[in-house]
């Protein structure tokens, strides 16, 4: 099962931007096909629905922007995108996209008012680690991890500090 929140087949009310930031580096290549598979068919199949926003990063020697889209009826072209995805590079740039995915969720959702996550896909603990210790670990004060046999996912919600400390104080206040 996908590390979301909801499938597409239970019907979220409210969109969903994600930000799918994908190990692109040579230790990723074992790993490459069974994840691309998984994303094929558990995220985009299954979890994205019409209207849904999806940003994915190919994070190789350096981290850019290899799709953006408004999620229609038609999701070939992402699924394309990922398959036909290129290794690049011996170290994953995961700081640079998640930089990017942080400000892209700020500028794109000011309100608040869609569901939006960072998705990490990576060959290893030791390609996220410069990420986790680096200027983007505040992303993973709050996330949940699932491992695989060759590759592992952590989904983090971009600027979710605020959100966490306004249900915490919420929660107290009725108490």
């Amino acid at each position: 099962m996908a590390p979301c929140l909801l499938t597409a087949q239970e019907r979220r009310s409210i969109p969903l931007d994600l930000y799918l930031i994908i190990d692109t580096s040579e230790g990723f290549q074992e790993a490459r096909n069974e994840t691309v598979n998984w994303l094929n068919e558990q995220v985009i199949d299954r979890l994205l629905m019409e209207g849904d926003r999806m940003v994915i990063w190919s994070a190789g020697s350096t981290a850019r922007v290899i799709h953006s889209e408004t999620v229609g009826t038609q999701k070939n072209e992402a699924k394309d995108k990922l398959r036909n995805i290129e290794i690049s590079g011996s170290v994953a740039d995961f700081s640079g996209a998640l930089g990017d995915a942080a400000s892209r969720a700020t500028r794109e959702n000011p309100r608040g008012d869609r569901i939006s996550y960072t998705m990490i896909v990576s060959g290893s603990a030791e390609n996220l680690a410069p990420s986790i210790e680096g200027n983007s670990s505040g992303i993973f004060r709050w996330f949940r991890a699932e491992k695989y046999s060759r590759w592992q996912v952590l989904v983090a919600g971009p600027n979710i500090n605020q959100k966490v400390r306004q249900a915490a104080a919420a929660y107290m206040s009725s108490r």
